[in-house]
């Protein structure tokens, strides 16, 4: 029985959780009691304090009903003293009311007594004295009772009562209103508006007490009116003191001193705090307007630290279209703008348009101010200067999902440092991996040169005016076909590609350069996203091809201008056998194909390459004519593409010089990608995985015994790469050096100089390319380098070291490897080394010649250039001239960060980049080389017929030259080398001897003489003492010194290698052909002019053909 009572019945069977919600009525018998919960106290107090104090919506109606009573009282109190008559009643406590202005004033009184009581009685919290002696509740008495009084006592109502002083709580009563305002719409960032009306609030209530109680006391005195008492506060608080008007008596003179005081205490406080918060909001840059974000247009750009370096070059860059003049630019730092970066947003160029915030893009609050969800574009840049760029990374991935989650439809463009990071960000609109860019750009840096100036001159906007009042030809022409950019075309609307509609790739690529001087580089298909860089005379080119080229400027921006023969309508000639008068146009790398292979029937003849003279009648009378680009390429001609074959190669085996063991090649992708998002490239791989020890340069193991460079035999020369580790970077600069369209006889053997051993994930990524190795040591350790097999390489690549990226001063983080730089700049003068700095401003430093005039010029240069960029706004590289830039020995990729600023305009200018470094490679899309013209090849003799003569043989699509001249550099400290006769000789012939030899300065020849003279008079002294005991020994000491005297400074370098080498055991004869090259200067040429004249030993970037 007691264990049926204790069971619960169960429900019933129509019994579900709506009824519980919604109620049943079929169920009347059921025991559920209805429960009601409160917030708050169920009691008339609390019910009276929820309603006057704790409701924002009816506390607000009751603030602003008690401010409207005490503007109506004030207002009365006007009203009565402009209707007061002074001569009813001269003294300071009687004047004469109207009945009608008492019976409001009671009224008004009444309503403000009883509600000061209610609200005292619900604020009330155990002390009554506090509430009693506060200010507004003694105002309120004064203004309230005495009215009340004269209800019950009408004799007394004539009483003078203070009334003005309602001004004073209508303040509070404003500022509860605001602040009940606030609270409402939930608006937290007011602090600044509040104490800017609080400010005002208080001036305009001592101002209006001030009037009123000097008119009111002056009634004794001189009467004077309202606004006569106006007049005097106005010019006494502004410190003018006119003296016109002034009170009389005492009384009003003792409450102007009051006020003064009050006014003195008051304001300044208020002063202060209002500074305190303008310092604030201006560190924190206050907000973005909704209404200019809905009316003009905005771009957001969030970084970690912002530098004054960045800020200007993406300024610069970003200001540089014409269509970006009226955007807006809002940087979000949650770091404090520093001094720098204040004193620049000063500037009316920039304070008018950039907008600073301080806060974190992780805080949707912050991303409000910006207004992110209403920008165009946002950019996240990484912090590249943090020691630990992993974390960096991360931080920057962080962002960008705050972004995405934030404001979906923003576009994003976003920077990266690791390559293993890009895929968290693959959601992005555009993303730039730095250490995928900068170890492709180095790796072609060594095949085909200044491939880094190129791209960081392409991806730049200037206007071509750089270095024309030079006296220098080399620098109007560099400076001029610096201005060359990428742009786009569609095919149909343009009058540059119009006309070859139907035509192959190749011929309007050629014929588009004759007459209009562009290079048109890639095409892209409307029905295919992806861009194609030469894709040769199998394409043909569609109404609906969007066409991307480089030159000076877009074809929208060009005149067209015709010759008298193409108005008359007069065919154009088939060969370009003269110079064309054509302006300054651009073409600089050329662009090979992969996508045709037109078919030699004679052998390739490697001593004078493809462009040797055809023979006309066996003899060489005239100059060779070339043959014409095909409109549409003869299909017998082209054969099927097959990416696995190598036609080019007599075998896949690889033998050396000394006739080791042969190492098979095969082509193919590599199995190993050290990080996710690599781009499938097909390379030349081993046929077997090279064991681990194999890949130890300075280490034999059990399948050879070779233990230096000079040992393995390579017959090519080596490329050098100094990093600190063996990061997933490093995986980019081998892939484009053992591309599959790398000849296999001209594969260069790749030694990794790696500060800390590589881990075996890395080992395992590597082991499949051949000629790959590595070995521990650094640049600044002579041994390291002479093991590593230095005097045998042609290329040293010096990487920027992680470690040394943070410095306590900024631009002193390149200190250690520029000074290592220059100490192997003077050890191996032959060889060639690129370097990367983290501060473009260091490159300066590189091969630092201290009394070269010529450098000390080119720095004036540079100088002169900053001050004309900022007047005609003109390219912002200011060191655009520096030698070892223009030349392509030193690279900054904080240069290529105008790369993802132009992809704002340009969205597809990361593509082809990617594409010309083969960082991408796309099915018939071309790839970058190089050809050198030799003594065989200068009868093509200009240009525009080497355009022609690659067109219509290989296909192949130039557009630029890297060419080297001689150059004297005056005062060369390698040629300070005087011996004694020779300065005894200049003595008498010191005229003759300086005008014949320009690179000896004179203030060092005579320095020269001294010591040579010292060293002859000590030494034949020394003889004289010493005549009779050790004559012989004394000449064999001055004979040593006179030695080391003549000995230049190249020679003890020299010596100094060599008993190195010695040490080590190597052998010194490679050493010995080392040639000093320093004398020579190299530079770029975008898209020079087609009658520019060939010279020997030019490089033309380009392109072999395409192997089927």
């Amino acid at each position: 029985m007691e264990q049926q009572e204790s069971e619960v019945p169960p429900l019933p069977p129509r019994f579900r959780f709506r009824d519980l919600l919604l109620g049943d009525q079929s169920f009347q018998n059921d025991d559920r009691v209805q429960v009601e919960f409160y917030v708050n106290e169920n009691t008339f107090k609390e019910r009276l304090k929820l309603f006057f104090i704790k409701n924002q919506r009816s506390s607000l109606r009751i603030r602003v009903f008690n401010f409207s009573l005490k503007l109506l009282t004030c207002l009365l109190y006007i009203i009565r003293v402009a209707t007061d008559n002074p001569g009813q009643g001269l003294n300071f406590f009687c004047v004469y009311l109207f009945f009608c202005f008492w019976f409001a004033q009671v009224i008004v009184a009444i309503i403000s007594f009883l509600e000061t009581m209610l609200l005292m009685y619900l604020s009330y919290k155990g002390n009554i004295w506090e509430q009693i002696f506060q200010v507004s509740f003694l105002l309120e008495m004064i203004n309230t009772v005495p009215f009340i009084i004269t209800i019950f006592w009408p004799s007394i109502r004539n009483i003078f009562i203070p009334v003005f002083l309602n001004c004073w709580l209508a303040k509070c009563a404003l500022e509860n209103m605001i602040n009940d305002v606030h609270r409402a719409i939930q608006r937290t960032n007011s602090a600044m508006f509040n104490q800017v009306l609080i400010l005002i609030c208080t001036l305009l209530c001592l101002v209006f007490t001030g009037t009123c109680g000097i008119q009111h006391l002056e009634r004794a005195g001189k009467n004077l009116s309202l606004f006569n008492s106006f007049y005097f506060c106005i010019v006494t608080f502004s410190t003018v003191g006119f003296g016109d008007v002034t009170p009389r008596i005492w009384p009003s003179q003792l409450l102007v001193v009051i006020m003064i005081c009050v006014a003195l205490v008051v304001l300044p406080l208020q002063f202060e705090e209002l500074m305190y918060l303008w310092m604030e909001r201006q560190k924190s840059g206050g907000n973005y307007s909704r209404h200019r974000a809905q009316t003009e247009k905005h771009v957001v750009l969030c970084v970690s630290a912002l530098k004054i370096d960045l800020l200007m070059d993406f300024l610069n860059e970003f200001y540089a279209h014409p269509r970006l003049q009226d955007y807006y630019v809002v940087i979000l730092c949650p770091s404090e703008m520093d001094l720098q970066v204040r004193r620049v947003l000063q500037i009316p160029l920039w304070s008018q348009r950039v907008i600073y915030l301080q806060g974190s893009v992780l805080k949707d609050q912050d991303l409000l101010r910006a207004k992110m969800d209403d920008a165009e574009a946002c950019f996240i840049l990484s912090s590249r200067n943090e020691v630990d760029r992993m974390a960096a990374d991360h931080q920057t991935i962080l962002r960008a999902w705050a972004v995405k989650d934030f404001a979906p439809n923003c576009p994003l463009y976003v920077q990266i440092l690791k390559p293993e990071n890009k895929f968290h960000v693959k959601f992005a609109d555009h993303v730039v991996c730095e250490e995928e860019f900068k170890y492709a750009m180095l790796a072609l840096n060594c095949v085909c040169p200044a491939t880094s100036t190129l791209v960081t001159l392409l991806v730049h906007t200037s206007r071509g005016r750089e270095g024309q009042q030079s006296p220098e030809q080399w620098q109007r022409m560099y400076g001029c076909c610096s201005g060359n950019e990428v742009y786009h075309i569609r095919l149909c609307d343009s009058k540059f590609f119009g006309e070859y509609n139907g035509k192959s790739f190749t011929y309007a690529s050629f014929h588009a350069h004759k007459k209009y001087g562009v290079c048109l580089i890639g095409i892209k298909r409307e029905d295919n996203k992806s861009i194609l860089l030469n894709p040769g005379p199998r394409h043909i080119m569609a109404a609906t091809d969007t066409c991307y080229y480089i030159n000076i400027t877009k074809e929208e921006n060009s005149a067209f201008i015709f010759n008298q023969e193409e108005r008359k309508g007069r065919p154009a000639r088939g060969n370009y056998d003269g110079p064309s008068q054509l302006p300054v146009h651009s073409i600089i790398a050329s662009m090979g194909t992969v996508a045709m292979d037109l078919q030699n029937t004679s052998p390739p003849d490697l001593s004078g390459g493809k462009l040797v003279p055809p023979t006309i009648n066996g003899t060489g009378g005239r100059r060779p004519s070339i043959a014409p680009v095909q409109e549409i390429a003869d299909s017998s001609s082209i054969l099927p593409c097959d990416l696995l074959s190598d036609q080019s190669e007599d075998d896949s085996v690889f033998i050396d010089e000394k006739g080791h063991s042969p190492t098979e090649y095969v082509k193919g992708y590599p199995p190993n990608s050290p990080y996710i998002g690599s781009s499938p490239t097909l390379c030349h791989l081993l046929a077997e995985k090279a064991p681990f020890c194999c890949l130890r340069l300075d280490q034999g193991c059990r399948h050879n015994s070779f233990e230096d460079a000079k040992a393995y035999g390579f017959k090519n020369k080596l490329i050098i790469v100094s990093a600190e580790t063996a990061g997933n970077g490093l995986y980019n600069f081998i892939v484009p050096l053992r591309a599959y369209y790398r000849p296999r006889k001209e594969l260069n053997p790749i030694v990794l100089l790696l500060d800390n051993p590589p881990d075996n994930h890395f080992l395992e990524a590597i082991c499949c390319f051949p000629m790959v190795y590595y070995m521990a040591g650094t640049i600044d350790n002579l041994d390291s380098l002479l093991q590593c097999g230095i005097i045998y390489a042609d290329n040293l690549v010096v990487v920027d070291k992680e470690s040394t990226m943070s410095a306590e001063e900024d631009y002193m983080a390149d200190a250690k490897t520029i000074v290592n730089v220059q100490t192997m700049f003077r050890l191996f003068p032959s060889l060639s080394i690129i370097t990367e700095l983290t501060h473009p401003s260091n490159m300066r430093f590189m091969q630092f010649r201290a009394k070269d005039c010529y450098s000390l010029a080119l720095s004036k240069l540079e100088k002169v250039r900053q001050i004309l960029s900022n007047r005609d706004k003109g390219s912002n590289l200011a060191f655009m001239f520096r030698l070892p830039f223009a030349a392509g020995r030193v690279f900054s990729i904080s240069m290529l960060d105008t790369l993802l600023y132009q992809s704002f305009v340009k969205d597809y200018m990361i593509l082809i980049a990617r594409l010309l470094l083969g960082l991408d490679t796309t099915p018939g899309s071309g790839y970058l080389c190089a050809m050198k013209v030799t003594e065989e090849d200068l009868w093509i003799s200009t240009y525009g017929r080497l355009f022609q003569k690659l067109c219509s043989s290989s296909a192949e699509i130039p557009i630029g030259i890297y060419r080297t001249e001689s150059h004297i550099f005056t005062t060369s400290e390698s040629q300070v080398s005087v011996s004694v006769d020779d300065c005894e000789d200049t003595k008498d012939k010191g005229d003759e001897s300086r005008s014949n030899d320009q690179s000896d300065h004179p203030l060092l020849r005579k320095k020269s003489m001294q010591w040579a003279r010292r060293l002859s008079k000590k030494s034949v002294r020394w003889q004289g003492a010493s005549r009779d005991s050790s004559k012989d020994h004394a000449q064999r000491i001055a004979q040593q010194r006179l030695n080391l005297y003549r000995r230049s400074e190249r020679e003890e370098l020299s010596e100094l290698v060599r008993n190195r080498m010695r040490h080590l055991g190597l052998p010194t004869s490679g050493y010995d052909e080392q040639n000093d090259h320093q004398n020579t200067l190299s530079y770029v040429l975008i898209n020079p002019s087609p009658d520019t004249r060939l010279e020997l030993n030019d490089i033309v970037n380009s392109s072999g053909p395409f192997s089927a």
